[in-house]
Order: C-alpha cells, then structure tokens, then sequence
C-alpha cells in the first residue's frame, strides 16, 4: 500500500541508494512512475507492506516501510532489491555500490569512490566539516536526524 512518505513514522525502515550521477528530469518521471507502481504493489507473503517512497537531490532513491503493521520480510527485501537492479540496467546507473561516498559542495552534490574520498580528505580537498550522506540509517527518524551530517560525526570521521 503505497503512503506519501512524510507520513511514514520515524521507526519505519528505510533503505537508501545513491545514484553515481544525477536523474535527468525525464528519468525522474519514469521512475517516479515505475517507483509508485512497484510500491503500491510490495508486499510481504501476501500482505501489502506500507511504503513509500522519495527521490532527493535527484539522485537518492529512498524506499520506506510501516513495519509496524507489517515486516518487510526476506522475499519482500529481495523483490526490492531485484526493482532497483533493474532500474540499474534500465538507466545504466550504480545505485547498489556501497563504496562510494555522496557529499556537498555548497549546494552541489558530488559523487566520488571512497579511494578517491580517502585521497581528498587526505590532501584536504573536504574536511571533518564536509557535509556526507550517511547512507546507513536505517529508520526514518535517523534518515531525519543523521543522513546530512559533518563527516566527522559519521562513519567517514575515520579519514580525517
């Protein structure tokens, strides 16, 4: 059952995947359509999940589930895993690569692999105060409170 995200409590699940470069405005409203289509219908044996769904910056794709009413369980994880590999191939972008960093420049959102991020922290190109995506969270109140935070408050605090 598809809900607008906004309404989603803070302990809902969330899974976060960053894409390694920006959606066109023509690729935000495919799948826009093909996320709303996917959602409405994700369900965990048999039983429609609560979920929704944003796209920020126009490169993280963010699916969220109600687990209160019902788990997300094994199969209903895998059939969104398998969605977002498809969109993969159907846009030819990386959105499941875990070792790639996401922070701003302003209000520029840059992408890099986490060799090259180690390089720049180490050359001081972004620093402790770089403002990184802590693709980690996992409910909607730590999305909320701890994905846009300084890096040396998350995990890439150890390069600094």
């Amino acid at each position: 059952m598809l809900v607008d995200f906004k309404t989603l409590p803070e302990e809902a699940k969330v899974w976060v995947y960053q894409a390694n470069r920006s959606f066109s405005e023509d690729e935000l409203e495919q799948i826009t359509s093909k996320l709303n289509l996917f959602v409405e219908n994700w369900a965990a044996h048999g039983t429609g999940l609560e979920a929704g769904f944003e796209i920020r910056y126009k490169r993280f794709i963010i699916l969220g589930v109600n687990q209160a009413n019902q788990m997300a369980t094994g199969c209903s994880i895998d059939a969104s895993v398998h969605f977002i590999q498809q969109l993969e191939k159907d846009y030819n972008v990386d959105l499941m690569d875990k070792m790639n960093v996401s922070y701003k420049q302003g209000e520029f959102v840059a992408h890099k692999t986490l060799i090259d991020f180690k390089k720049m922290a180490k050359d001081r190109a972004v620093t402790g105060k770089t403002i990184v995506f802590n693709n980690l969270v996992n409910t909607k109140g730590e999305l909320d409170e701890a994905w846009e935070i300084p890096a040396s408050q998350s995990w890439h605090n150890r390069f600094f």
